[in-house]
């Protein structure tokens, strides 16, 4: 065994010995600055971050973590060199048709949110492909944020809400937290527990404005395609050392 091995090993180790969040999120940054750092193209970037992704989807369900949220393409995304935007998009659908069987073997269920209409017809096909394959995988769950961004996200369900009081299924004092909650892209899953943001930018990105409300943030100077087991091993030892109070006081 290498040396990092051994080191990766006795990370998963400490991890196993105390409490796992349920709900990791995943802001994936640092493609491009990885690219430009060895003066390779920006899609040469994106290329080695779905290696990372690879690797903390394994890395993940090795430590007990029932959902990871990966942040893949914001709608903000969209507005980027179309040269880019055509990378991406082949580069989504080479990872779901490559990693589909082991994503299976391994037990992993994907499923995807975010405005599919945007996708090209063959990216929505291979997604739609994907989710059925992995359907009954109950190792670990990967929600992929695809042409997603949270206020458009709020945007709709206030929409949708109205809509139902104008047609009086619904009268507005009835509408609180758990009702809005209920209409949420991500509503058949829990809110993330600890967020994660590669590359050392600290914002959120418009991404899961609503679920983030008491997600503990963990924020590291790694870049995406850098990020390892032994990185998410850190991370979520780190959260256990945290004190979760969701606005209270402590006692």
């Amino acid at each position: 065994m290498s040396g990092n091995e051994r080191g990766t090993t006795a990370a998963l180790e400490a991890v196993r010995q105390g409490e796992v969040p349920t709900h990791v999120a995943v802001i994936m940054d640092g493609n491009g600055r990885w690219a430009r750092q060895r003066g390779l193209p920006r899609w040469e970037g994106h290329r080695a971050g779905m290696t990372a992704v690879r690797e903390i989807i394994e890395g993940a369900a090795e430590a007990g973590v029932a959902h990871l949220t990966l942040y893949a393409f914001s709608d903000e995304n969209w507005y980027r060199p179309s040269m880019e935007v055509e990378a991406l998009m082949t580069l989504l659908q080479e990872y779901v048709r490559s990693q589909r069987e082991a994503l299976v073997r391994h037990g992993i269920r994907v499923t995807v949110f975010g405005d599919r209409l945007r996708l090209p017809e063959e990216a929505r096909r291979a997604i739609s492909e994907l989710e059925g394959s992995t359907e009954g995988g109950t190792a670990l769950e990967v929600h992929l944020a695809i042409s997603y961004g949270s206020r458009a996200e709020l945007a709709g369900v206030a929409r949708t809400l109205a809509q139902r009081c104008l047609e009086g299924e619904l009268a507005p004092e009835e509408i609180d937290a758990e009702r809005f909650g209920a209409e949420l892209l991500t509503r058949d899953w829990p809110d993330p527990d600890l967020l994660i943001r590669t590359s050392g930018e600290q914002r959120i990105s418009n991404f899961l404005l609503w679920q983030l409300a008491y997600a503990e943030l963990f924020v590291t100077g790694v870049l995406w395609p850098d990020f390892t087991r032994e990185h998410l091993f850190g991370a979520l030892v780190d959260y256990r050392r945290r004190e979760r109070r969701f606005g209270l006081v402590k006692t």
